[in-house]
């Protein structure tokens, strides 16, 4: 997958690079210069033409709404990531922690059952076990 973001990418830096040059041509605009300017635009013409191909390779990829709003705050993208997988991090731990304590509460729960009902409770390990009841 990784490959279809690189050919993008390199179009897209070969195109800034063009656009730049034709932007120090442009503002320094030479009649003697419109050759070369004609060559620059017919080349960024081409250029898109390059971008629009590679286009449907890259057509299943979604983006989420955060990530834009991210940019458009002037934020770096890559902190929508970091900022998932703290996130995530921290469901995780709370997730961690409730199994957690469901897991002391069943061997309390246990604990006391065995007290209160000795004999049923044996009968329900022998069939965890699967020996069935004595």
């Amino acid at each position: 997958m990784a490959e279809k973001f690189e050919a993008l990418e390199q179009q897209l830096e070969l195109f800034i690079e063009n656009t730049r040059q034709m932007g120090i041509i442009v503002s320094d605009f030479q009649p003697q210069g419109q050759n070369v300017l004609n060559q620059k635009i017919q080349t960024m013409v081409t250029e898109m033409n390059e971008i629009d191909k590679l286009r449907t390779q890259i057509q299943d990829v979604h983006v989420p709404m955060e990530v834009f709003d991210y940019i458009d705050q002037g934020q770096n993208p890559n902190l929508y990531t970091k900022n998932c997988l703290e996130k995530a991090l921290a469901k995780n731990e709370r997730v961690k922690g409730k199994t957690d304590n469901l897991k002391r509460f069943k061997a309390m729960l246990l604990v006391e059952l065995s007290k209160v009902f000795p004999s049923e409770m044996e009968m329900y390990r022998a069939l965890k076990q699967g020996r069935g009841p004595t």
